[in-house]
C-alpha cells in the first residue's frame, strides 16, 4: 500500500493518487509494499526501493549509504508496544532531493500519530527534509514514552521484591515465578528500544553528514543535533534500566535461595528434633529379657516422656544460640 502526501496550506494532506500528483508529493509512505507497488516509486524516483532482506541486513554499510543522489537510512523501530512483546522490523527512510519515501513492513505507533497532527497543525512539514526529522523526533518521543512505561513498570516489580512482609500469608502469596517472567519481559523490552536507539543514533550521525552535502537550512542541523541529543540520552537510559532489570534478577534469584534454605533449615531441625525420639523408641522395641522398663507399670508413659522431652530440649537449645 502506498499512502502519498501533498502541501497544503503548510500542512500535510494525504494525496488521492500518487501519479496524478507526483509533482505535488512531497511524502510517499510504502506499507507492506508489492513489486509492482515498488517499480512505480522507482520509476517516479529514478532510485532503486530496498527489498526486504536488504533492509534486514545488519551491516552498516547496507543500512546508510548513497545512491544515485539519494541518501537511504534503515532503522530498526518498534511497534505493538502496548503489549510486553513489541514487534522489531527495519523501517528504510530515502530522502531523494526535496522528498522522502519510508518503506516498512509494520506499523509503528509515529507512523499514525505523526501524518494526523501534520494535517491538523502548521508543523512547517512542507519538504522532505523537515518531514523526515518531524517523524524521527515523533519516533524519539514514543520511544521515551515507551521507556517511561518501563520503568514504572520497574519500580512496582522493585516494590514487589523488597517490601517488608510482616506476616506468613504474606509470604506464602509471592510468586517469584511470577515475577521472573516479569523481568524477563521487561528486560525484553529495554534490550529491543535500547537496539532501535543505537541504530537511530546511527541514522542521526549519517543524517549529520548528508545535512552538509545537501546544504540544509541552519534550522534542520539544529534540529538533527538535538535529535542526536535525545537519542543518546534515551540510550544511557534504556542502559540504567538493562542494569537494573539485571540487579531485580540477581535479587530475587537471592530470595529464591533465602526461601530454599528456610525450608531446608525447617526440615533439619525436624530431623534433629525427631531423631532422639526415634533413639528411645528403637531402644525400647528391641524387646530385650532383661529390660525392667517393660515390667514396670509406669514404663510407657516414663518413654513417652523421654521422648517428648528429647525433642525439646535440642529446640530450646537452637533457639537459644540464635540458630532458628
Amino acid at each position: 500500500m502506498i499512502k502519498a502526501f501533498v502541501v497544503d496550506n503548510d500542512r500535510l494532506r494525504v494525496a488521492d493518487d500518487l501519479l496524478a500528483n507526483s509533482d505535488k508529493v512531497v511524502w510517499a509512505d510504502l506499507m507492506n509494499p508489492t513489486k509492482e507497488e515498488e517499480t512505480a516509486i522507482e520509476t517516479w524516483l529514478g532510485v532503486a526501493i530496498p527489498t526486504r532482506e536488504e533492509m534486514e541486513e545488519i551491516e552498516i554499510s547496507s543500512r546508510l549509504y548513497i545512491e544515485d543522489g539519494a541518501y537511504f537510512m534503515t532503522a530498526t523501530l518498534p511497534a505493538q508496544t502496548e503489549a510486553d512483546d513489541p514487534l522489531m522490523s527495519p523501517v528504510t527512510f530515502v530522502l531523494a532531493g526535496n522528498r522522502l519515501i519510508t518503506v516498512r513492513y509494520h506499523e509503528p505507533k509515529a507512523f499514525k500519530t505523526f501524518p494526523l497532527r501534520a494535517e491538523k497543525v502548521a508543523t512547517g512539514c512542507t519538504s522532505g527534509d523537515t518531514i523526515l526529522i518531524g517523524l524521527l523526533e515523533a519516533i524519539v518521543d514514543r520511544l521515551a514514552d515507551i521507556l517511561e512505561r518501563a520503568g514504572r513498570d520497574i519500580e512496582t516489580i522493585s516494590r514487589d521484591i523488597f517490601e517488608a512482609r510482616s506476616t506468613k500469608a504474606s509470604k506464602r502469596n509471592r510468586d517469584f515465578q511470577e515475577l521472573l517472567k516479569a523481568i524477563g519481559r521487561k528486560e525484553d523490552i529495554a534490550s529491543s528500544i535500547r537496539d532501535s536507539l543505537i541504530s537511530l543514533q546511527r541514522l542521526a550521525g549519517f543524517l549529520t553528514h548528508a545535512s552538509t552535502q545537501t546544504k540544509m537550512s541552519k534550522d534542520i542541523r539544529a534540529r538533527i543535533k538535538t535529535l542526536s541529543r535525545d537519542v543518546l540520552s534515551l540510550a544511557d537510559h534504556a542502559t540504567f534500566l538493562s542494569q537494573k532489570i539485571n540487579f531485580l534478577l540477581d535479587a530475587t534469584l537471592g530470595m529464591i535461595s533465602i526461601e530454599q534454605n528456610a525450608i531446608i533449615k525447617i526440615f533439619s531441625v525436624a530431623a534433629v528434633i525427631f531423631l532422639p525420639p526415634t533413639l528411645v523408641a528403637s531402644i525400647y522395641g528391641m524387646n530385650f529379657n532383661v529390660m525392667p522398663e517393660l515390667s514396670w507399670h509406669f514404663g510407657y508413659p516414663f518413654a513417652i516422656g523421654l521422648m517428648i522431652l528429647s525433642a525439646i530440649l535440642p529446640f530450646w537449645y537452637f533457639r537459644r544460640r540464635g540458630w532458628l
